[in-house]
C-alpha cells in the first residue's frame, strides 16, 4: 500500500507554492493543476527518454482534467539548456498560440526543468509553469527554489531568471525507471544538505537499505524551502549554502564539456574540494571529510579529477561564475557538519591548491 503524499510549503507570499511528494502523482497531475484555477493551453515540455517512459499517464491526465494540451520534446542532455532550443520552444509555443492563460508543464530531470522554467519566464513576458520531477537531483533541488537558467560555453546557468513555479509533484515513482548512474548523482545534493545543515540525513544514507525515499527526499525539500523563503533571490547570502560544492562543480563540469560529465559527479568532486578547504580554513576534523568522501564513494560518485582537467581551465571557469560579487570569492565552507557559513578568505590560489588536492586518490 502507498503511502500518503508528502507536501511541503515554500512560502513567498503571493508566490507560495507546494511541492508534493510521492508514488503515483503523474496520474494525479492534471486534477491537482486544475485546481490552482488554471484553464488554458498546457504545454508539456520534456526529452526524448521521459517522454517515452511518463508521458502518457501526463498527457491522459492533463486531458481528463478539461486541458487542451500539446508536447515539445527536446534532446536529452545539458546541450539542450541553450539559446537555440529555449528559441524553437518559444516557436512552439507561439503556434500553438499560447498566451498568458495558458502553462508549461516541465517533465523531466534538471535540464529539462532548468530550460523549461526559463522559457516560461520570458514567453510573453512570463506565464505560470509546472515542474514534475523524475530524479532525485530534480527532486530534492532543481525543481524547488525557481532558479531557471541555461548554459553559454563560458560557463553552467550563466543566463537565467528567478522564476517561481506554480507547483511542484515529485513522483517518486518515476526513480524505479532511472540508470543506477543518474539516480546515483542525485544523492550528490542529499548528501550537500546533511553537510550544510541537517547531518542525520548522513546517517540515513549510510544504513544498508533505503527503500523508501520519500522521507528523505521531503527532508531536503523542507531544507531547500525553508532557505528559499528567507532569501529567495540570494540577496542576504544564506540562500548561497546551496551552493555548497557548486563553485569548483561548476568549473570542472564547464571545462569536461556539457553531457560529459553528470551534474551530480562534478558536484560531487567540488564538495570534496570544499571540504579539503573546510579542514584548512574552517577547522572541520579529518574524520568529517574522510566521512563524506567515504559516502560519495558509497554512491558511486567521483572524488578523483582525471589529470587530463587543467586546474587552470577549471579555475578561469571558476572566476566566470555568477556566485562572484565584483569578482570577490564567496565560498561556502564547514567547519563542522550541519556548520556552513560563507567565508570572503579564500582565495585563488586556494581554489588552485583545492583542485590539485582533487587528483590525489589518498584521503
Amino acid at each position: 500500500m502507498e503511502s500518503a503524499p508528502r507536501s511541503v510549503t515554500v512560502d513567498l507570499g503571493l508566490r507560495t507554492y507546494q511541492v508534493v511528494i510521492g508514488k503515483g502523482l503523474l496520474r494525479q497531475a492534471g486534477p491537482a493543476i486544475r485546481n490552482l484555477g488554471f484553464v488554458g493551453h498546457a504545454v508539456i515540455i520534456t526529452d526524448e527518454v521521459v517522454s517515452q517512459l511518463h508521458s502518457k499517464p501526463l498527457l491522459a491526465s492533463l486531458s481528463q482534467a478539461g486541458f487542451s494540451c500539446s508536447q515539445e520534446i527536446v534532446p536529452n542532455g545539458e546541450s539542450s539548456k541553450s539559446f537555440s532550443v529555449a528559441e524553437k520552444l518559444c516557436e512552439a509555443l507561439a503556434r500553438n498560440r499560447v498566451d498568458r492563460s495558458g502553462l508549461i508543464v516541465a517533465l523531466g530531470g534538471g535540464v529539462v526543468g532548468d530550460l523549461a522554467g526559463f522559457v516560461a519566464s520570458i514567453y510573453a513576458r512570463g506565464i505560470p509553469y509546472v515542474q514534475i520531477a523524475t530524479t532525485i537531483m530534480a527532486q530534492v533541488d532543481s525543481a524547488v527554489g525557481g532558479k531557471t537558467a541555461i548554459n553559454l560555453q563560458a560557463g553552467k546557468n550563466l543566463v537565467g531568471s528567478f522564476h517561481q513555479p506554480s507547483l511542484v509533484l515529485a513522483d517518486t515513482g518515476t526513480l524505479e525507471t532511472l540508470p543506477e548512474q543518474v539516480k546515483n548523482e542525485g544523492f550528490a545534493e542529499v548528501i550537500k544538505y546533511g553537510v550544510i545543515e541537517q547531518p542525520d540525513l548522513l546517517d540515513t544514507l549510510a544504513q544498508p537499505s533505503l527503500s523508501d525515499l520519500d522521507p528523505l527526499i521531503a527532508d531536503c525539500v523542507s531544507i531547500k524551502a525553508r532557505i528559499v523563503a528567507k532569501d529567495e533571490r540570494e540577496n542576504s547570502g544564506e540562500r548561497a549554502l546551496l551552493n555548497f560544492g557548486h563553485t569548483i562543480g561548476h568549473g570542472i563540469e564547464a571545462v569536461a564539456g556539457y553531457g560529459t560529465m553528470l551534474h551530480g559527479e562534478a558536484i560531487s568532486l567540488g564538495m570534496r574540494a570544499a571540504l579539503w578547504l573546510s579542514t584548512q580554513k574552517a577547522g572541520l576534523p579529518q574524520s568529517d571529510y574522510r566521512r563524506i568522501v567515504s559516502l560519495l564513494k558509497q554512491f558511486g560518485l567521483p572524488t578523483v579529477l582525471p589529470n587530463h582537467f587543467s586546474t587552470e581551465a577549471i579555475i578561469e571557469k571558476v572566476f566566470i561564475d555568477k556566485k562572484f560579487v565584483r569578482g570577490e570569492i564567496r565560498f561556502v565552507l564547514a567547519s563542522g557538519l550541519g556548520v556552513a557559513f560563507v567565508s570572503d578568505k579564500i582565495t585563488r590560489s586556494d581554489l588552485a591548491t583545492a583542485v590539485d588536492v582533487l587528483r590525489e586518490s589518498r584521503v
